[in-house]
């Protein structure tokens, strides 16, 4: 069995939240424009991964619960779709440019982590979601996965 990676990844309330994926059990996770977001999926995502699911643009930005990727990575359906705001005029069947994964729900934080709650604990000092970039998907560490889940009092599953 290959070695876990952890995610965290973020998503607008609004658009997509923690209940729509409660609600949804398992969903795409569509709309990603970033070269560097869409490799992560692409490249270095394996089926099983863990992620933190990241509520961004809203005040206090928050960790409100877990998910898994649950699919290999395929083509993002909606590049192709003229009716789409994620359309890709350059991209093709043939040789589409943005990748995705399915995610599937497996928990929501009765105690979510804030951005603050990270910023202040010493040990997540590291995590890639508290430098200056503002990458939808970042990278994880098993130790910042443990932490956030005891933070959350949520046992990870």
């Amino acid at each position: 069995m290959s070695k876990r990676n952890y995610w965290l990844m973020k998503s607008e309330p609004d658009a997509y939240s923690i209940d729509d994926l409660e609600r949804d059990g398992v969903e795409p996770w569509d709309g990603i424009r970033n070269y560097q977001a869409r490799n992560f999926m692409k490249d270095e995502m394996e089926t099983g991964d863990g992620i933190l699911f990241y509520h961004s643009n809203v005040r206090p930005p928050v960790i409100v619960g877990s998910m898994e990727v649950a699919s290999e990575p395929y083509p993002d359906p909606t590049q192709f779709d003229p009716d789409s705001k994620y359309f890709d005029e350059k991209s093709s069947e043939e040789d589409p440019t943005w990748e995705l994964v399915d995610v599937k729900f497996v928990q929501k934080f009765e105690n979510p982590v804030t951005r603050d709650a990270i910023k202040e604990e010493p040990s997540l000092q590291d995590m890639v979601i508290l430098n200056r970039y503002r990458l939808s998907i970042t990278p994880v560490t098993e130790e910042e996965w443990l932490k956030i889940h005891e933070m959350a009092g949520a046992e990870p599953k």
